[in-house]
């Protein structure tokens, strides 16, 4: 067996067949039916030859409001998004869609898992506004459970005592910059660094065989 077909049965047998995708999107409020999907941004997930997961190249877009959304000022406020800026590159949602599955299908196969799983801070939120841009759009070939997700803010809660996205990264080890804050991007690269270290920190316990300590 190669070492390639070897990493990808290990991750197909990691998460029952599910490959984990770190989600997060921008939009124009909290109401996924109502208001608009303004960014999207992936990140799939890989394990190396020691079991250890780590996080691919984030894939991202802008997203072009669907028709008849609404845009809440106060959602723009905190995410900075300027919906009609010329400059914005944004694609329709079935477009953006495609986009960001792309990958999503390609790291299936690789991985020989059959499924993607949404894997987001505070998941029902993402899960909820891309499982809205699948219906409005139709999409027959969207590679996620349509409802199991992993959630980062349990997972942050049990291993390092910390709930919200930016103490949770902070209390890992690693920076947070708030100036970056409420980008897909910025927040999809925190998101997968939390997910991973906390399963590679599991897998260490495991191997180990010795309890982790807990943070100060």
């Amino acid at each position: 067996m190669t070492s390639s077909s070897s990493t990808a049965m290990r991750m197909a047998q990691r998460f029952r067949g599910f490959l984990p995708v770190i989600v997060d999107v921008e939009t124009g409020g909290f109401d996924c039916e109502r208001h608009a999907l303004l960014e999207i941004a992936i990140s799939t997930v890989r394990m190396d030859d020691s079991g250890i997961v780590h996080a691919d190249p984030v894939v991202s877009t802008h997203v072009e409001p669907f028709a008849g959304s609404e845009l809440d000022p106060k959602s723009l406020e905190i995410t900075g998004i300027d919906p009609t800026h010329p400059l914005r590159g944004a694609l329709p949602e079935k477009e953006a869609l495609d986009l960001v599955f792309r990958p999503i299908r390609a790291a299936m196969r690789e991985s020989d898992c059959q499924r993607a799983v949404l894997v987001g801070h505070n998941a029902a939120f993402d899960l909820g506004f891309l499982n809205a841009a699948i219906r409005r759009t139709e999409h027959k070939r969207s590679p996620f459970h349509p409802f199991s997700c992993f959630d980062t803010v349990s997972l942050a809660g049990l291993a390092y005592g910390q709930t919200v996205l930016s103490r949770a990264v902070e209390a890992s080890g690693r920076a947070w910059d708030p100036r970056e804050a409420h980008s897909a991007v910025y927040d999809t690269e925190r998101t997968a660094e939390l997910f991973c270290d906390i399963v590679n920190r599991w897998r260490h316990l495991e191997t180990s065989n010795r309890p982790l300590a807990m943070p100060a």
